[in-house]
């Protein structure tokens, strides 16, 4: 296992609810309505300017800026990874396994979420969403050919049923993160993941015996 390459959303951090919570600070005004949770989250998949496109498309620019000004303010509902992640990231790095992210969030709200968790530069590859669609799997083949491995030298880590299929179409061993609130477990387990874990602590014993 040369390279670890992680979701972001739910996988390094519990972000979920943050998400959700900028989204109603941001929409709800210029909708003139309120927004139910499954009715934003029905819209994941693209990037946050692709759920803004879908809920607001006559205040797009609008919508997009408002939401990453309340994503910012509203961070301290998540202000660091999951307990144990970072020191996890840490002792990665230190036995030179090589660290990327592919995430369906935007460029920008992505940014924002490493700097405040203090990430900043833990990742040789980053690849973000899109507003026009999922794109997990370009991203991890994106990120293969930028850091010059194979499928196999590779796992990724994500906590979404889709993260599963996207993995299986670019040919990567998949890990499923079942360790955030907004983990379902028994969404993940019919889809047969590698593996699946419902801590931190025991992905940790698994790449302790996996790395060595």
């Amino acid at each position: 296992m040369k390279c670890i390459i992680f979701d972001l959303d739910g996988t390094l951090g519990n972000t979920l609810p943050l998400c959700i919570a900028a989204f109603k600070k941001a929409i709800e005004p210029l909708a003139g309505r309120s927004l139910s949770d499954r009715e934003i989250v029905a819209t994941f998949g693209p990037s946050e300017e692709g759920t803004v496109q879908a809920l607001i498309p006559q205040h797009y620019d609008r919508g997009i800026e408002d939401y990453l000004l309340h994503y910012r303010e509203l961070h301290g509902m998540c202000g660091a990874p999951f307990e144990g992640m970072r020191e996890l990231l840490d002792r990665l790095r230190e036995q030179n396994v090589r660290l990327a992210l592919v995430t369906g969030k935007g460029e920008r709200s992505t940014a924002i979420t490493l700097e405040l968790f203090g990430l900043d530069g833990y990742f040789e590859a980053v690849e973000t969403g899109s507003p026009r669609g999922p794109r997990k799997t370009e991203g991890i083949r994106a990120v293969l050919e930028r850091l010059g491995l194979t499928p196999a030298e590779c796992i990724y880590v994500g906590d979404a049923p889709s993260d599963i299929e996207a993995s299986r179409a670019a040919g990567v061993p998949v890990i499923s993160a079942a360790w955030a609130e907004t983990a379902e477990p028994e969404l993940l387990r019919p889809l047969e993941p590698d593996e699946l874990f419902v801590t931190v602590a025991e992905f940790e014993r698994y790449l302790e015996r996996s790395i060595g």
